[in-house]
């Protein structure tokens, strides 16, 4: 129900009552106005875009909270979410009132004070979910964050760092109790969590296979628990047999027996973490005498890069890498997969090498059609 009235001042009323029953109304000076605003309101309602004008005016701390409380996250993604939409300028304004402008303008000045591109990238993604969020439970009628572009990556921060042989050679020299725990990441993939949240039953020891099922989320000991791992990462990962003696004399020397005990643990019984972990990976490095942008998660690249390298196909390298979808493997590393040029080269390469050895080698053909 919907209505327009001239007040005895001379301004228009217009009013109209929703789905629930609540009047909403607003006062032009033209009747032209009044009726182009009932008629906005119309068209949202037809269309499915029409949101109470009350409900946006929730704080965006408020609504960010109530929203994340209904995800079933884990504590580092809860954590990571939380740095992304709780640090931003309009924290303390209504939803409704952040324009796509505020939004753009906050990319921009994170970038401007520091942060990598891959980061604000990530934090913009969980702003525009939360915001999608919003508009589906009709608090806004659409997303002011769903065209903002994210920042692209610079060539330094695209670039991928993959260790040669000779490098993860001298890892492995420097690395000391650590060295097991250093190979499971760079010759299975594992990820930190994931080689910290190894228990003796998830090795095939006569299989050669390592199974993935659980990992270390939390980056203190008081925060540190196992948790299941990664949606998509559940997965057996088949691996050489020196891999397999390595873990065999490790898991003798530290007595490991039981189905459900840790692989590996610090040296006072603890879970290995990222600050602790982190802390090994630091001083490993300085010994190599590697740049301070080759983190832990380097030896995994490097792990998908050899498997690339050997010619394994795309939905080889992402179940070994455990990536949900072979689009995520591919976004990833598909600057490793030789090119069609490269290909197409190759190819012509080989063909050229074979026809240049038929033409030092008299053939069958040789002397047909010539006269005697």
């Amino acid at each position: 129900m919907a209505s327009i009235k001239q007040r005895s001042d001379g301004v228009w009323r217009a009013r109209y009552r929703d789905a629930d029953g609540r009047e909403h109304a607003r006062h032009f000076k033209l009747k032209r106005d009044a009726q182009r605003w009932l008629d906005e309101t119309a068209a949202a309602v037809l269309t499915g875009q029409y949101a109470d004008p009350r409900a946006g005016r929730v704080k965006w701390s408020v609504w960010a909270v109530e929203w994340m409380d209904r995800q079933s996250w884990a504590s580092g993604t809860r954590e990571a979410a939380e740095t992304a939409v709780l640090r931003v300028p309009w924290a303390d304004q209504p939803v409704g009132g952040v324009k796509p402008s505020h939004v753009q303008g906050w990319v921009t000045a994170e970038l401007k004070r520091g942060l990598a591109a891959s980061t604000v990238r990530t934090r913009l993604n969980y702003v525009q979910m939360a915001f999608r969020a919003a508009a589906a439970d009709k608090v806004i009628p659409s997303s002011p964050a769903a065209n903002v572009k994210p920042p692209r990556a610079r060539k330094a921060e695209a670039a991928m760092r993959v260790l040669t042989a000779e490098q993860v050679a001298a890892v492995l020299a420097a690395a000391g109790d650590f060295r097991p725990f250093i190979e499971v990441c760079v010759f299975a993939g594992l990820r930190l969590g994931e080689a910290a949240g190894l228990q003796l039953e998830d090795v095939n020891f006569l299989g050669r296979t390592i199974y993935v099922r659980r990992q270390v989320q939390g980056a203190t000991h008081k925060t540190a628990e196992l948790v299941p791992p990664k949606y998509g990462s559940e997965r057996a990962i088949y691996v050489p047999a020196d891999l397999m003696a390595t873990l065999s004399r490790h898991v003798a020397a530290e007595g490991v027996t039981a189905p459900d005990e840790q692989i590996f643990v610090t040296p006072l019984g603890r879970l290995w973490h990222r600050n602790n972990a982190g802390d090994e990976w630091r001083r490993i490095r300085a010994a190599v005498g590697l740049p301070s942008d080759v983190t832990l998660h380097t030896l995994r690249h490097t792990y998908a890069s050899n498997l690339i390298a050997s010619g394994c196909d795309v939905v080889t390298v992402q179940r070994a890498m455990g990536h949900a979808q072979p689009s995520i493997t591919l976004n990833t590393y598909s600057h490793l997969w030789p090119s069609a040029e490269d290909k197409t080269r190759a190819a012509t390469a080989s063909f050229i090498a074979a026809v240049a050895g038929e033409t030092k080698t008299p053939s069958a053909w040789e002397g047909v059609g010539q006269r005697s």
